[in-house]
């Protein structure tokens, strides 16, 4: 069976605690090489982890024919960069979301693929990928809940350490960017729409001038999903979702965790909670190996270009919307 030959640009937390491990148990995935600035790095953390090449360069692994794809979990404000030069050496471009910093940044990749009509490039929600989603989902469209009405969702986690990335406005850090942009994907998700206008509030930290506190608002034209998320708060998520005759809870809506059960509860008609239990899985893995199955069957990737720039402009429009205090549309 042909497996598709991953590269990882970064030898960042996420890559090597995550992703790595969770793509080197993939049924389409190998992860056969890795990326530093530093050589040194990119050696220590293969070893660590069993990857036979170990690059000090990004460049130097996106220049080895023998790779098929690449991983991106650079920091926010590098993606759109080395997507595009991903693209121009004919990778495959599995990227952490969120995909740019703006819609006009995943705009230029989507002007990009008609340079590279053959390459297929993803932004990393993998949360899309878990069993739990793919019922909230089911359930959802089969009318399980009824008539859907309302999503809240909540998110934080406590981070006031000023040399953390998530800790830098001018490199894409801060509460909607990290975290607030999976209320955004998923709420576009649940809906199946594009949300008609959005408002929101920020509260800015001092020092940093990053959102430590970001909520917003969505309208699908009457049905709203609100959500708050925080960089300097207690740790917590959860998602909500409401019906005219039901409600769905997600109690880890994001960091499932890859070896113990997920519930989701189901509550019908008034009726006594119920909970569905979702066997352990790695929603990395799942997503590592959805991707390599479109480039294997060369079909478009589960999530295209043009639904990260759908949730890029609705990102666009929340901030704008905390700075005018106003209804935007996005």
């Amino acid at each position: 069976m042909k497996k598709i030959r991953f590269g990882i640009l970064s030898t960042a937390k996420i890559a090597r605690t995550k992703v790595i491990p969770a793509m080197q148990k993939g049924k389409w995935t190998e992860v056969t090489a890795i990326a530093s600035r530093s050589s040194k790095n990119a050696q220590a953390v293969a070893d660590e982890l069993g990857i036979t090449k170990a690059y000090g360069s990004y460049e130097r692994l996106l220049a080895d024919k023998q790779i098929d794809a690449v991983y991106i979990p650079l920091p926010n404000h590098l993606h759109v960069k080395w997507t595009l030069k991903a693209m121009d050496k004919g990778k495959h471009v599995l990227c952490e979301k969120p995909m740019g910093l703006t819609s006009g940044e995943v705009n230029r990749l989507i002007n990009a693929t008609v340079l590279s009509p053959d390459v297929k490039v993803m932004e990393g929600f993998m949360f899309r990928f878990h069993p739990q989603w793919v019922e909230a989902k089911r359930l959802v469209d089969t009318g399980a809940i009824g008539d859907l009405v309302t999503i809240q969702s909540f998110f934080s986690y406590f981070n006031a350490d000023p040399d953390n990335i998530r800790n830098k406005a001018d490199l894409g850090g801060g509460g909607l960017m990290d975290i607030g942009c999976y209320p955004v994907a998923l709420s576009r998700f649940i809906f199946n729409a594009q949300p008609r206008r959005v408002m929101s509030f920020m509260n800015q930290d001092p020092n940093f001038g990053t959102d430590r506190v970001f909520s917003g608002m969505l309208d699908f034209n009457g049905r709203i999903s609100t959500f708050t998320c925080s960089t300097q708060m207690a740790p917590y998520q959860r998602v909500n979702i409401l019906g005219t005759t039901g409600r769905i809870e997600i109690l880890i809506p994001f960091n499932a965790p890859p070896d113990e059960p997920c519930t989701i509860l189901l509550q019908q008609d008034g009726e006594t909670t119920t909970p569905i239990e979702l066997a352990p899985c790695d929603q990395y893995t799942l997503q590592g190996d959805a991707f390599a199955r479109a480039i294997l069957d060369d079909t478009n990737p589960p999530a295209t270009l043009m639904d990260a720039f759908d949730s890029m402009h609705v990102i666009d429009a929340l901030f704008k919307s905390a700075e005018t205090g106003q209804w935007e549309r996005s």
